[in-house]
């Protein structure tokens, strides 16, 4: 294998990978509890959240390969299992069936979660001087930060 050369020294990619390894799984995790959500909610408010829910997993869904790939242009393995996910995820896996307005409170404390994760990588890849990460956790910081702004109006 070669060496790679990119301007981040390899301690500092280290790191930031590491950060974008728990924002990875803090991802798939949350991806995975709003799908369950998105199956499984009932009640009166079904349409909305049933769309909510729909678009938030699919956003979601598109932002675990941006994030693996940028783990590997870092030159690390991407974690790709429910074990390393549950290793390094934030996310609590839920143990039973929550009412609709259960699941958003859930899905606002992952939001949040989501975004704290980002914020923690955000500060390893400025250090590192890796802007291309830097700008990858910008987007997700302002994209879980405007769904739990959606989430927690919804809960007022």
């Amino acid at each position: 294998m070669t060496t790679m050369d990119i301007g981040i020294e390899p301690e500092a990619r280290a790191e930031i990978t590491e950060g974008l390894s728990r924002l990875l799984a803090d991802s798939y995790t949350l991806y995975l509890k709003t799908h369950n959500y998105h199956w499984n909610v009932t009640g009166p408010m079904f349409g909305t959240l049933h769309l909510m829910f729909e678009q938030q997993y699919t956003e979601l869904a598109l932002a675990v390969d941006l994030i693996a790939e940028r783990i590997r242009a870092l030159g690390e393995r991407a974690p790709g299992s429910y074990g390393e996910f549950a290793k390094l995820t934030a996310i609590s896996e839920d143990d039973d069936q929550p009412d609709a307005t259960e699941m958003l409170r859930r899905l606002l404390a992952g939001q949040e979660a989501v975004a704290r994760t980002a914020r923690e990588a955000f500060r390893l890849a400025e250090q590192g001087g890796d802007q291309p990460s830097m700008d990858l956790l910008t987007q997700r910081m302002q994209v879980h930060e405007k769904a739990a702004w959606m989430l927690r109006s919804l809960l007022m």
